[in-house]
């Protein structure tokens, strides 16, 4: 089955959405909402770019290696805005999308 060979970076794609979802919806609860808008738009779109790239390798598409790339690159984008906070969802979210980025570059090489 194609999602078996890719199995690893699936997994790191749904933990980081995961991670995306809980720190989105933990940032709205902040004291500055507005001070944290990037890190929210950023936690969406990662979460969206990270279900994508899993849905492909599960289907085992031919756009692998492209999606798994964009996926990385907006994991690094999201991985970098949220290491600027110092709450814990941002640092756990941070450190998921670092990780997710990893496996989507190693699939798109």
């Amino acid at each position: 089955m194609a999602h078996q060979k890719h199995q690893s970076c699936i997994d790191a794609c749904y933990a980081c959405a995961q991670a995306c979802d809980h720190c989105a919806v933990s940032c709205l609860q902040e004291q500055d909402v507005k001070m944290m808008a990037r890190c929210i738009a950023l936690d969406i779109d990662c979460a969206a770019a990270c279900r994508l790239a899993a849905g492909y390798m599960s289907r085992g598409s031919e756009g692998i290696k492209q999606a798994c790339a964009f996926c990385a690159q907006i994991c690094r984008l999201c991985a970098e805005e949220c290491a600027k906070h110092k709450m814990d969802h941002c640092q756990a979210c941070s450190d998921a999308c670092r990780r997710c980025a990893e496996e989507c570059e190693r699939m798109a090489a």
